[in-house]
């Protein structure tokens, strides 16, 4: 095939070049900035970088030139340095406090200081390697720089105090210091006189440099002074003086070893504070993560059933939650969210504490079970979702509140604090969105899935661990208080059972239960059990992939939740047990015929009159009670209950209560009688129309709830003189959607997005660097696109299909973006352009009207 001129661009054929484009400069010449040594990567390094700080492709650069610069803004920074595990960030504040550029052998020192450690000696090639793949650190290992936005944030100075505990160097340290004063130090510290100050300050630092010197410069001074060292050689490396200072200070002063930097403030140098430290820069390094070591074993048979019996908990709390607000919660704040007093009154409807009732609240609505309503008096209520939820088998109802859970932003934690404004934050209100919840849920089941089976850790170690990870460089901890919480919730829902990882928890994970440490073959120099090893962080499953993994872990706890019972046991006391869950037929006919006593393993239902009623007010006859227990009963029922039921029926509906007002009618003229002379009828104001009826200045409703407070049982009646039988109206919001998760900044780009990001910028890159042919007219700068006239475009573009040539062009698309490309034509006509485009590495069609110019490449 034939080579054509410009950048080693083939002609367009039917399998056309691959879009990588190889190294651009020369590799045995260093890289002279960060945009050359990203020119020297290859496609597999750049999706690396990519896909560890996503930030930068949004938007995709337009070259690497571009893409060097976005790395180096201040956020992007800021953002890369948050996530890095302790030992990369211990790496990168050596560096900022090393020479720049820094050789390899410079910053190990720094790092292991004279005595050496082989653990940091064997981490560091790794954590270099990370600031390398995320662009913070480039240069070959003779000459390593860090990125200069990271310089600024991690070099020590006054206003922003080194994480090292490292001052400026001498050279920074003196450099408003007048040249007399310069040469007095350098002649009490015993060195030769210079004529000028930069060879002086150059003397002072090789004498600090000098371990065999400073040993014997210090050891000349007097105990005072070396005390006042030590209590600055860990930082902050800045303290006070008088206007006329101590002897021992004074000394001090006179050699250099304090310089001040501002009136009554002196500072230890950096060569000075580094010898005095042994030569290292941190106090303690820490090159590999703490482990995460069990607190306590137990079989993981007993982890499974102790999970097991939560999620069932945790389904019947949801369900009671939802059953309480049927026919309508509480109402919305104005702001949005729970108000306080309901909150509590929820807590207590569910026996439960205010903190635990927001989190089952919070899990609901992640699931899209209850949402508000939307109209004029707003209200939270059951979603339409949840009725479709509760048609579901238990495990996959679990399921779905478990991957809620999972990937939920909604903290419920928060539930009780302060946002940035002093408001307090409320259970469903807004402000309760955190994007690094998902990540911390999932590292921490992460963490539990690396653990042997059954093996339950110590909350301390696992966030020791986490925070080893992500160190955190601001002030407030966010992600050990998520990770705490998610211990207590997981938990509660049952994806742990006493603090080990279910079955199905890991199963939730997509993990797989780990080898026995001892059988896990292990490289040269690794002498850790896999669990303490700094391997990389698994992604979160993609929501396919999570799918799955909830489906396989409801497979598995299905087997492990009690099957509902058909039965009670009826008691003579009026009550009735049920030794486990029960069908939701039963359990809905049994709460409405009784009140439930007590909760636990086992539920007990009391019988009452008030009950009983109920259950007649609901349309069921006392025939259809009788035949109902009997059928659910593996006792005989009790005579008691017999009796309860059928005198609660033979006086249910003898007295009917109507709208007139309110009207009250019995065929028994005696019993109105009654009811006229009883005193605690007075407030309903009655008085006789006829011999049958009884009128009510008072709503039916009232004058009912009056009667049955005085022992009657009526029944309320219709305009046509029916009795009106009264059932729950399941109040239901519109179709709802779950609250979409609140992402911790740019989503990780997949393998497509990746693929034609660097494509782009390859192509972008390209057209900004390849050389231009020369011509008589003015050629653009670098990064401008070409302008040419309409004539000129389409007499160039003819001529390159004729001669194969490539050419750089400016396009402009038709949302108004303007980009650089470089194009293979293949066709002109009909004033369109068909060309092979390197940036999206296929053949495209153009009009010729959108390219404002061309120019063509120059030869080899």
């Amino acid at each position: 095939m034939e080579r054509l001129r410009g950048r080693g661009v083939r002609r367009p054929c039917p399998d056309p070049p691959p879009a990588t484009v190889g190294r651009m400069s020369n590799p045995a010449v260093p890289p002279r900035s960060l945009a050359e040594a990203l020119r020297a990567r290859d496609d597999v390094s750049l999706a690396a970088l990519l896909r560890a700080r996503p930030d930068l492709i949004t938007p995709v650069p337009t070259d690497l030139t571009q893409l060097a610069t976005r790395a180096g803004t201040r956020a992007s920074v800021v953002r890369a340095l948050e996530r890095l595990d302790r030992f990369a960030l211990q790496t990168a504040e050596a560096l900022a406090v090393a020479a720049d550029p820094a050789p390899y052998g410079e910053l190990l020192a720094l790092l292991t200081g004279d005595d050496g450690d082989p653990a940091v000696s064997a981490a560091l090639p790794r954590a270099l390697g990370t600031l390398r793949e995320q662009a913070l650190v480039w240069g070959d290992d003779d000459r390593l720089r860090l990125v200069r936005t990271a310089l600024e944030l991690l070099a020590p100075s006054p206003q922003h105090p080194s994480p090292t505990g490292l001052g400026p160097t001498v050279r920074e340290a003196t450099a408003g210091m007048s040249p007399g004063r310069i040469q007095d130090i350098v002649a009490a510290a015993g060195l030769g006189s210079t004529h000028d100050a930069v060879s002086a300050v150059a003397s002072l630092t090789a004498l600090f440099a000098d371990r065999g010197r400073m040993s014997a410069l210090l050891a000349g001074l007097p105990e005072e002074s070396r005390q006042v060292l030590s209590r600055l050689v860990w930082g902050p490396p800045y303290g006070q003086v008088t206007a006329e200072p101590a002897v021992h200070l004074r000394r001090l002063l006179d050699l250099g070893l304090l310089v001040p930097t501002a009136p009554g403030t002196v500072v230890l140098p950096r060569e000075a504070a580094l010898h005095l430290r042994g030569g290292r820069a941190h106090r303690e390094v820490a090159p590999l993560p703490p482990a995460v070591e069990p607190a306590a074993t137990h079989r993981p048979q007993v982890v499974d059933a102790t999970a097991a019996g939560q999620a069932y908990t945790a389904l019947a709390t949801v369900e009671e939650l939802l059953k309480d607000w049927d026919e309508g919660g509480p109402a919305v704040l104005r702001a949005g969210g729970l108000s306080v007093r309901d909150l509590k009154r929820t807590a207590v409807a569910l026996d439960v504490s205010e903190p635990v009732a927001a989190f089952w609240v919070e899990l609901a609505y992640a699931a899209g079970l209850l949402a508000s309503d939307g109209e004029a008096d707003e209200r939270y209520a059951a979603t339409p979702a949840h009725d479709e939820w509760l048609e579901q088998p238990a495990a996959q109802r679990w399921a779905r509140l478990a991957e809620a859970w999972l990937t939920a932003t909604r903290t419920s934690g928060l539930v009780g604090g302060r946002d940035a404004k002093d408001r307090t934050l409320s259970a469903l209100g807004p402000g309760l969105d955190r994007g690094a919840a998902p990540d911390v849920r999932h590292r921490v089941l992460t963490l539990l899935a690396g653990l042997p089976e059954g093996a339950a850790p110590s909350a301390e170690s696992v966030l020791a661990r986490l925070r080893w990870e992500r160190p955190q460089r601001r002030e407030e901890d966010l992600r050990s208080r998520l990770a705490e919480w998610t211990l207590k919730e997981a938990e509660l829902l049952g994806v742990t059972g006493r603090g080990a990882l279910s079955g199905h928890g890991r199963a939730l994970l997509g993990a797989t239960a780990p080898k026995r440490p001892d059988a896990v073959a292990q490289g040269p120099g690794d002498k850790l059990p896999v669990h303490h090893r700094p391997t990389a962080v698994p992604e979160p499953l993609s929501p396919t992939e999570q799918a799955t993994a909830s489906a396989a872990a409801a497979r598995i706890l299905a087997p492990l939740l009690p099957e509902p019972l058909d039965h009670v046991l009826l008691q003579a006391d009026l009550t009735a047990v049920a030794p486990g869950p029960l069908q939701r037929s039963l359990a809905e006919v049994l709460d409405v015929l009784a009140d439930v006593e007590s909760k636990g393993g086992a539920t007990v239902y009391r019988f009452t009159p008030g009950s009983v009623r109920r259950a007649l007010d609901a349309g069921q006859a006392a025939s259809d009670l009788h035949a109902f227990l009997a059928a659910h009963s593996r006792t005989p029922v009790p005579q008691p209950l017999t009796y309860l039921i059928d005198d609660v029926a033979r006086r249910h509906g003898h007295l009917r209560v109507g709208a007139a007002s309110a009207y009250v009618r019995c065929d028994d003229d005696a019993l109105l009688n009654e009811i006229l002379a009883d005193k605690r009828a007075a407030g309903l104001r009655l008085r006789r129309l006829a011999p049958t009826v009884l009128a009510a200045q008072a709503d039916p409703a009232s004058l009912l709830d009056g009667l049955r407070a005085m022992g009657f049982a009526p029944a309320a009646e219709s305009a046509e003189g029916d009795v009106l039988i009264t059932r729950a109206h399941a109040h239901r919001t519109p179709p709802r959607t779950a609250p979409e998760p609140v992402p911790d900044g740019p989503p990780v780009p997949d393998a497509t997005l990746l693929s034609a990001a660097i494509r782009a910028i390859r192509a972008g890159d390209l057209a900004a660097t390849t050389p231009r042919r020369q011509t008589d007219q003015p050629q653009p700068a670098t990064g401008e696109l070409p302008r040419t006239s309409s004539a000129e475009t389409l007499a160039t573009m003819q001529a390159a299909v004729l001669t194969g040539e490539s050419l750089w062009i400016g396009y402009v698309n038709a949302e108004g973006a303007a980009s650089q490309r470089v194009i293979a034509p293949v066709r002109v006509e009909g004033g369109f352009v068909t060309a092979y485009d390197h940036t999206a590495d296929e053949v495209r069609t153009y009009p010729l009207h959108r390219v404002t110019g061309v120019a063509e490449l120059a030869g080899e």
